[in-house]
C-alpha cells in the first residue's frame, strides 16, 4: 500500500496543478454543465467515474502502480489539442485536450497496468466534454419527418416549410431545443455505461447502443406530434404547458426505463463479475520511473502549451481607425427596414458596419461588415449566438439554400429565415481569414488556428448580404456590381489601400 499512497498523492497533486493551470476551461465546463439543458447530464459523469473506480478497488489493490514516462505522449497529445483549440477559439478542442491531459497524468504516474484496469472509467471521462450540438439540424429534420405523417393520420391538416409546421390553427417551430438532441446525447452516455456494466457480448453491446439512440429519437418525434395534436384539440397554451411539465427528466426517465426494458432479457453479465482480471496485469512494464520524477515530467509537459499560447496571444492586426461601406455602381444607400429589423450580431468586432442599398428597379439589399483585428475567447468571428442569428432571436432559420458565388469564385452560404409577421429574409454569408474567403466555418477555425500559431494575417472579416424577400436575385445582382469580396474584406481590414 506504500506504493499506492506515494503514487496516489503524486497523481492528486498533478491533477490539482493541471486543473489550476487550465482553470478558465474548468470554469467554462462547469458553467456549461450547470446552465445548459443539453449538457446537464455531464454533472453526473464525475460521480459515475468515481463509482466505477470504487467498484474496481479490490482488483486495483492487487496491482503495483509505477511511473511510466511514455505516458507523457498522451499528455502531449492532449496539450496539442488544447493549444489548437485555444488558437482556433474552439472550446470543444480545449476541453477535450484538458481531459486527455488528465488521462495522460493517470497513465504516466500509475503506469500502464493500472491504466488498463481503469480503462473504461478513463475512457468514460470523455463524456465530461460537451459535444453533439451538430446533431441538432439533422434531428430537427427527423422530428419533422416523424410528426408530419402522424398529424395526417389523425386528420390534422398540416404543411411544413423547413422546420416550420402550419398545423390546424397554429404555427409551430421544431426548434433546436425540440430536436431531441439533449436526450440523444444523454442516452448515448447512459447506453455506453449500461453496455459496459450489463453485457459481455460485443454484438449485444452494439445493438443496445443502437437502441439507445433510436428509441429517444422516435420518442421525441411522438412527443412533438402529441404536443401539436393537443394544441389543435385544445389550445397552444394548454398543450405547451403540459409539454413543458413532461419534457424534462420525467420524459428522459421514461425513455431510459423503456430502453432498459428492451435490453433487460439479453443482459449477459452478472452484477458481481469483476471488472477486470488483475492476474493478467502483473508483468512489470518497461520504461519505468519513480513517482516524483513522473509527476515532475507530467507538470513540465503540461506547462509547455499555455506558455506557447501566451507567447502568441499578443499578436493582433493593426486596423484602420475608420472604415466605410463601399460605393457600388448602380446602387445607392437607402434607409434600413423598420418593418422587421435585422442585423448580424458580432459583439466583439473592432469595426462593424450595416447599411441598405437600393437600385433603380426598387430592389434593396442589406450589407454588413464585421472586422476583427485578432480573435480570442469572447471575441470570435464564429461563436454560439453570433452571426446571422443570435441566441433567443425572433428570427428563425427555415432552410438552407444553394450557395452563391462572388466574382472571385468564393462560395457563400445562403440561409432563408423568417420572423413573426411573417417576414421572409435571405442572408448570404462569407468569411475572410488569412488568405481564404469561404463560408465554411470549419475552414475559418483552421485558418484562425494557423494564423495564431504560425504567423500571418490575424484579421478576420465577416460579410453578409441580405434581402427582405424570398427572391435571391437582388443579392446576385448586387454581388456582381460589388466585385470580389476578398478585396472588400482586405480593404476593410486595412490590408490594401482604400481604407481610412
Amino acid at each position: 500500500m506504500t506504493h499506492w499512497r506515494r503514487h496516489g498523492i503524486a497523481l492528486a497533486l498533478v491533477m490539482a496543478i493541471i486543473l489550476l493551470i487550465f482553470r478558465s476551461d474548468v470554469r467554462d465546463l462547469a458553467r456549461i454543465w450547470w446552465t445548459s439543458t443539453t449538457f446537464g447530464h455531464c454533472l453526473f459523469i464525475g460521480p459515475v467515474i468515481a463509482w466505477l473506480v470504487w467498484q474496481r478497488r479490490t482488483e486495483l489493490a492487487k496491482l503495483v502502480p509505477t511511473g511510466w514516462w511514455p505516458g507523457l505522449a498522451l499528455i502531449a497529445i492532449g496539450g496539442v489539442g488544447w493549444l489548437m483549440g485555444d488558437a482556433a477559439s474552439v472550446g470543444f478542442a480545449r476541453q477535450l485536450g484538458l481531459v486527455m491531459m488528465l488521462q495522460g497524468a493517470v497513465l504516466t504516474i500509475l503506469g500502464p497496468n493500472v491504466a488498463r484496469g481503469l480503462l473504461f472509467p478513463l475512457c468514460y471521462a470523455f463524456f465530461l466534454v460537451p459535444f453533439g450540438e451538430g446533431l441538432e439540424p439533422p434531428l430537427q429534420t427527423v422530428t419533422v419527418a416523424i410528426v408530419m405523417p402522424l398529424l395526417h393520420v389523425v386528420g390534422v391538416p398540416a404543411v411544413v416549410d423547413g422546420v416550420l409546421i402550419h398545423a390546424g390553427r397554429y404555427y409551430f417551430e421544431v426548434a433546436e431545443a425540440c430536436s431531441g438532441t439533449k436526450f440523444v446525447i444523454a442516452m448515448v452516455a447512459f447506453g455506453v455505461l449500461v453496455a459496459n456494466l450489463c453485457f459481455v457480448s460485443r454484438r449485444r453491446r452494439a445493438i443496445f447502443l443502437v437502441v439507445s439512440v433510436v428509441v429517444p429519437v422516435i420518442a421525441n418525434g411522438i412527443r412533438a406530434f402529441g404536443t401539436i395534436w393537443a394544441a389543435d384539440l385544445t389550445s397552444v397554451e394548454a398543450a405547451t404547458g403540459i409539454d413543458h411539465i413532461i419534457y424534462g427528466w420525467v420524459f428522459f426517465g421514461v425513455v431510459m426505463a423503456g430502453v432498459l426494458a428492451i435490453g433487460w432479457r439479453w443482459f449477459d453479465r452478472a452484477p458481481d463479475d469483476p471488472a477486470f482480471d488483475p492476474a493478467t496485469l502483473k508483468a512489470p512494464p518497461r520504461h519505468r520511473t519513480g513517482a516524483v520524477l513522473a509527476a515532475c515530467l507530467a507538470v513540465a509537459t503540461v506547462a509547455v502549451f499555455p506558455a506557447w499560447s501566451a507567447a502568441v496571444a499578443g499578436r493582433a492586426q493593426r486596423l484602420p481607425a475608420h472604415i466605410d461601406l463601399p460605393e457600388i455602381a448602380g446602387w445607392h444607400r437607402v434607409p434600413v427596414s423598420t418593418r422587421a429589423p435585422w442585423m448580424p450580431y458580432y459583439p466583439g468586432a473592432d469595426h462593424y458596419l450595416f447599411g441598405r442599398y437600393g437600385d433603380a428597379s426598387g430592389a434593396t439589399v442589406d450589407m454588413s461588415i464585421a472586422v476583427f483585428g485578432s480573435q480570442h475567447e469572447g471575441k470570435e468571428l464564429i461563436a454560439f449566438g453570433t452571426g446571422v442569428l443570435r441566441e433567443e432571436d425572433r428570427w428563425v432559420r427555415v432552410a438552407d439554400l444553394p450557395n452563391i458565388v462572388d466574382a472571385s469564385g468564393a462560395g457563400g452560404s445562403v440561409m432563408r429565415i423568417t420572423a413573426p409577421g411573417p417576414v421572409e429574409r435571405i442572408v448570404a454569408t462569407w468569411y475572410r481569414v488569412g488568405d481564404a474567403t469561404t463560408h465554411d466555418e470549419t475552414l475559418v477555425k483552421i485558418e484562425t488556428m494557423k494564423a495564431r500559431l504560425l504567423g500571418g494575417p490575424q484579421r478576420a472579416v465577416a460579410i453578409h448580404l441580405s434581402t427582405e424577400s424570398a427572391d435571391p436575385r437582388p443579392i446576385a445582382r448586387f454581388l456582381s456590381a460589388l466585385g470580389p469580396l476578398d478585396r472588400i474584406a482586405d480593404r476593410a481590414a486595412g490590408q490594401i489601400a482604400g481604407a481610412r
